[in-house]
């Protein structure tokens, strides 16, 4: 007991020290003088406003409080909305209005869908039938679970996949025979379910809206069209070697405490005969999930072959789903008690610091400043500088306005170095996809969390090697795979 009681009051010293140390960096920075401009290659002065420097100041004081969760990672994000609007760094409507932007409601929307596979009952079906193929050995099924993930992000974006396979994890996890316990097993089948839907959502336009977006930008500034298979093409490789090296990331450092799990096969059989028929419930709810799906995908692949194609707001279609459930008697007010709430405003908080950042104009003289480090260096650095630019960006605000912000600046300096502008682009998309440091990063990571098989502290400690691991794997796609696929690297 008494030991219990010493471990709260240090885990609360450290919360506590990591509360003022939030505090006291963004009181470092808001009250600091006006930093120097940025200078872009083209001899352009980039001035960071006092808004600017309280936007980065923010950023910090968000950063530390996420990672040593001093606090409920949503009221972090309640905490971003109201320094802003205190300090005057953005007004209240706007500081606030992003915390119902559509991709907010379209996390909402996919962890909605979730929330029925487990209650109709569809989630043990899928789980048992898998577990019947993959078998009982851990590393088998870590892998099977991580090669279903990366199929699915093929050809619907990465949070809807997150959010479908969540309880389809949990249900797999509930076998193991630890109960709720926080496990290796389920650290690793966990994070690595937010891991590899970052990875396997690189390789098509059908996995994220960056790629539609990036390859928008290359065509204003570049004057060249990269097609749907020709962006396939380039990064199917490099991104199922990502889920390939995760996997055996997990196996080693997470490696689960059981080799296997004597009986699962046969017990996963007994419990998918004891469900019995399909119910109409779980017809109605595959069904209402299996169109969502088709009609994403289907405007996706519509807006990537005709240019005048509008597409619908893919939150409005997801949303559709919710209600429908509703309509149907599928899920109820009572349902409305069990969505993570803490989970929809962690990204809540994400879409106003990233949007903070982005129109203060402290993103951009972030990625002026890093990116003239590398004007006169070699071709291979300046990639690789990029990239990683836009890697530790994305772990703080939308992957699209990481790519936006940094696309455009490397661009112009690229001829001067020689190097082409496609070798720029995929880099970038691939660091863009796999935000591995924070929670903020990416819906899926947000979703994973809700599993309470690991902390932010955790995430993040994972997440330093295997984001080594990507720049790894960039570095080789850059020198080695994608110059013998083709890809023009040097234009001198």
């Amino acid at each position: 007991m008494n030991t219990a009681v010493e471990e709260t009051k240090k885990v609360n010293w450290t919360k506590l020290i990591c509360l003022f140390v939030g505090m006291g960096l963004f009181a470092l920075v808001f009250y600091s003088p006006m930093w120097p401009d940025a200078v872009d290659p083209m001899g352009k002065h980039f001035a960071l406003s006092p808004q600017g420097k309280g936007a980065i100041a923010l950023f910090l004081l968000a950063g530390t409080w996420w990672v040593f969760e001093v606090v409920p990672i949503g009221v972090t994000s309640l905490a971003i909305g109201v320094i802003q609007a205190l300090f005057l760094i953005r007004p209240a409507d706007k500081a606030f209005k992003d915390f119902m932007d559509p991709s907010v409601m379209f996390i909402f929307g996919s962890i909605v869908i979730g929330l029925v596979f487990t209650k109709t009952g569809l989630t043990k079906r899928l789980a048992y039938k898998m577990l019947a193929i993959v078998g009982e050995r851990t590393s088998m099924i870590y892998l099977g679970c991580f090669m279903v993930i990366a199929f699915l992000t093929l050809i619907m974006a990465h949070t809807a996949v997150a959010a479908t396979i969540y309880p389809l994890m949990i249900a797999i996890y509930s076998l193991y025979g630890e109960g709720n316990k926080p496990t290796k097993f389920g650290k690793g089948l966990f994070m690595g379910m937010a891991y590899v839907a970052g990875a396997g959502s690189i390789v098509t336009l059908l996995g994220a809206a960056r790629g539609a977006v990036a390859i928008g930008f290359f065509k204003d500034i570049a004057g060249k069209e990269i097609g749907f298979f020709e962006f396939t093409y380039y990064l199917l490789p490099v991104g199922w070697l990502m889920v390939i090296a995760l996997w055996v990331y997990f196996m080693i450092a997470l490696k689960p405490e059981k080799k296997t799990i004597p009986g699962l096969k046969e017990r996963a059989k007994t419990l998918y005969s004891e469900l019995g028929g399909v119910t109409k419930n779980e017809w109605m709810a595959a069904g209402i999930v299996g169109a969502v799906i088709v009609a994403l995908a289907s405007f996706a692949i519509l807006t990537a072959y005709i240019p005048d194609f509008k597409a619908p707001n893919k939150t409005a279609v997801m949303l559709i789903s919710t209600i429908l459930f509703f309509i149907t008697g599928i899920l109820d007010i009572d349902d409305l008690e069990d969505i993570p709430w803490n989970i929809i405003l962690l990204f809540a908080g994400a879409m106003s610091i990233g949007f903070c950042l982005w129109e203060t104009g402290a993103a951009e003289w972030m990625a002026i400043n890093w990116l003239a480090i590398f004007k006169d260096s070699n071709w291979f650095v300046f990639v690789m500088g990029i990239a990683f630019f836009v890697m530790v960006m994305t772990n703080f605000i939308m992957n699209v306005a990481a790519i936006a912000i940094s696309l455009p600046v490397a661009l112009v300096i690229a001829p001067y170095l020689g190097v082409s502008g496609e070798v720029i682009l995929f880099a970038s998309l691939m660091t863009a996809g796999m935000p591995f440091l924070l929670l903020v990063g990416a819906a899926p990571n947000a979703i994973a969390y809700n599993s309470k098989q690991f902390t932010p502290g955790e995430f993040f400690m994972h997440g330093i090697p295997t984001s080594i691991i990507l720049m790894a794997v960039v570095a080789l796609a850059v020198y080695v795979i994608w110059p013998m696929m083709g890809m023009p690297i040097l234009t001198k």
